[in-house]
């Protein structure tokens, strides 16, 4: 059975054990190991490695029956459910995976089986997808949806965020990979642990990784809230972690824009910053709420064309130093929004 992307959630919350197995497949390896880990701890429990059974490619290759006697297996040590774990799959492995799914029968492991890319006439894929008890599991590069982030905080005992918050944390999902939002949710609920008290969006921030965009925001804000003397010492932290001047030169555009784009709204500031693609959320729009208002439409139209010219001359062949070009830029941007 082919599962959806909108089903898998519940799902890999509470997989049935009576099931034949899953194929788990995708690009993106860290992606595909989450949803096999999830898997496995609910079919096992959290941390409990004793049930769990692990074949690696290399040795099904050389012992093609090995899948089906470890389905078969019963252990004196581990009673109740068994997991047998077959990663890194592909075609080449496909006779003896389906050997053992087709004789799979009442009373064996659950097999879970992981693979890279997989296209639709691929053998493996068909066989998890046509069996009766089996679930076939594409993993693509999507953010999260709000299902799958809210399964995860479910998952450490985290319920029913405010809506500031879940906003927050959506943002967070589609603009860390997936390892780093995983991590942030176990943080947050370590954090929030004996706190009864509802998760805020500046708690969020605050357990959020530093990023490179981060520090971004940090010199945009500074820009747009007229703080001169910050600039260079964030620029000089960009320029340490490797980021271009047009990066930045981008990164200014598209925060000018949506202030300006919220400046014009006819429904207002706070109304315009919701329209804002990708959103701007919690504490976040606030703030670029209070720049919009104090910078005015007109300012705004100027400071996009000083930002305008500031990339075309960033892009041309000029011989002037591009960092250089670029913190007069901000400066100039900064004692705009004096006046």
């Amino acid at each position: 059975m082919k599962l959806s992307s909108r089903d898998a959630p519940a799902y890999l919350a509470r997989p049935d054990p009576s099931h034949a197995g899953m194929l788990i497949y995708g690009t993106d390896a860290a992606r595909v190991s989450l949803k096999r880990r999830s898997l496995v701890a609910a079919l096992l429990g959290e941390g409990n490695d004793l049930g769990l059974t692990r074949i690696a490619a290399a040795d099904l290759r050389r012992e093609p029956s090995l899948a089906n006697d470890a389905l078969k297996e019963r252990s004196m040590f581990a009673a109740g459910q068994r997991v047998v774990l077959v990663e890194e799959a592909g075609d080449g492995l496909a006779a003896p995976i389906l050997a053992a799914l087709a004789d799979h029968a009442p009373g064996d492991a659950y097999l879970v089986v992981t693979a890279g890319s997989l296209t639709a006439r691929s053998k493996l894929r068909k066989a998890f997808e046509t069996h009766p008890r089996a679930q076939a599991l594409g993993v693509y590069d999507d953010p999260p949806g709000r299902a799958e982030i809210e399964a995860q905080l479910a998952r450490e005992g985290l319920r029913d965020l405010p809506r500031d918050a879940m906003e927050a944390l959506t943002g967070y999902s589609r603009a860390l990979d997936p390892g780093d939002f995983g991590q942030l949710v176990v943080r947050l609920g370590l954090y929030k642990a004996g706190d009864a008290a509802p998760v805020t969006a500046q708690e969020i921030a605050d357990l959020a990784p530093l990023t490179q965009e981060a520090d971004l925001d940090d010199l945009l804000h500074v820009v747009a809230e007229a703080r001169a003397p910050e600039i260079g010492p964030l620029l000089r932290r960009l320029e340490v972690q490797g980021v271009q001047p047009v990066a930045i030169a981008i990164g200014a555009g598209r925060h000018f824009r949506t202030l300006h784009a919220a400046a014009a709204d006819p429904g207002g500031v706070q109304q315009g910053l919701s329209r804002a693609r990708p959103p701007v959320f919690g504490p976040r729009r606030d703030r670029m709420a209070r720049q919009a208002q104090g910078w005015g439409l007109r300012r705004l139209e100027q400071a996009l064309t000083v930002l305008i010219d500031t990339d075309l001359a960033l892009r041309s062949s000029a011989a002037a130093p591009p960092m250089a070009v670029m913190e007069r830029a901000l400066i100039r941007l900064a004692m705009m929004g004096r006046r």
